[in-house]
């Protein structure tokens, strides 16, 4: 699993921001920029996605696998700071999408386990009940064999399915598609930066899989004993308001801060945006 760095290694505070579904690590530069001179910040590219090798078998890409394999991560880091095996670190986590679900995975770890004690976690438009009808668009563009003449027609695509993420200049928007892109194998041409078999598991994905799971994910939630930070976009079609307004009023009782103009997801890149996220962790 590959991961990018911010700030100082040696840095015991560390924060840890995690993507969504089809993307990667690099979607949080402007971020980790920002919180760089607090904490060492770091992206993960989750198995799959990004410089990160691929799964032999897709039924593996599930998120048990990923909070598995940020256990181990975690483990890495604790090691590259010289801490004792009875040392807890204290970590923050910024989980966007899937990234979110991630985190809520780790977070039922153990700390004897894991070795960590989450702080502060940031969810940035996910929860434990999700619409069926984004999931399903999603589905629909998940591992196409899509292949592209430059990088501006990989924007173009990509803005097509990503218009819910909000307004951003054309630079802001090729610095988020540049890290999404690789060349082809074939070298004609540009493919995108994941395995298409990411999808698999959305193939057996239906309204009833996705109720039976909302109980367990809701008491997840539920056992959050850190300080939480709930974003959203206010036309996000995959966190609807009266999910988040619930998640703000039980379990750990999430702040809940929803931006204008955005759907799913905040990118986090916007002035506003990463400020709320700054004051939240800071505080």
């Amino acid at each position: 699993m590959a991961y990018w760095r911010w700030g100082d290694a040696a840095n015991p505070r560390v924060l840890m921001c995690v993507h969504g579904l089809s993307r990667q690590g690099r979607d949080f530069d402007t971020l980790a920029r920002e919180l760089s001179q607090h904490y060492q910040v770091i992206c993960p590219d989750v198995v799959g996605r990004g410089h990160s090798d691929w799964l032999a078998d897709a039924k593996g890409y599930q998120i048990f696998t990923y909070a598995s394999d940020m256990v181990v991560l975690v483990q890495h880091l604790r090691a590259s700071l010289g801490l004792a095996a009875d040392q807890v670190l204290d970590l923050d986590w910024v989980g966007t999408s899937m990234g979110g679900l991630i985190g809520l995975g780790f977070s039922s770890v153990p700390p004897q386990v894991s070795g960590v004690r989450l702080r502060r976690f940031v969810l940035n438009d996910v929860g434990p009940r999700l619409r069926v009808e984004a999931l399903q668009r999603i589905g629909d563009y998940l591992g196409r064999p899509l292949r592209f003449a430059s990088e501006q027609e990989a924007a173009d695509y990509l803005w097509s399915i990503s218009a819910g993420f909000g307004p951003h200049t054309p630079e802001q928007w090729l610095a988020l598609s540049r890290p999404l892109l690789r060349p082809a194998p074939d070298g004609d041409g540009l493919v995108l930066h994941y395995d298409p078999a990411i999808a698999e598991p959305f193939k057996g994905f239906s309204a009833e899989s996705a109720a039976s799971g909302e109980a367990a994910v809701w008491q997840v939630y539920d056992a959050l004993k850190c300080e939480v930070l709930l974003l959203r976009g206010a036309h996000s079609d995959l966190l609807d308001a009266d999910t988040a307004r619930e998640m703000s009023q039980r379990g750990p009782r999430a702040r809940l801060v929803e931006f204008a103009g955005v759907g799913h997801a905040p990118t986090l890149m916007a002035p506003d945006q990463v400020s709320v996220v700054k004051e939240f962790l800071l505080a």
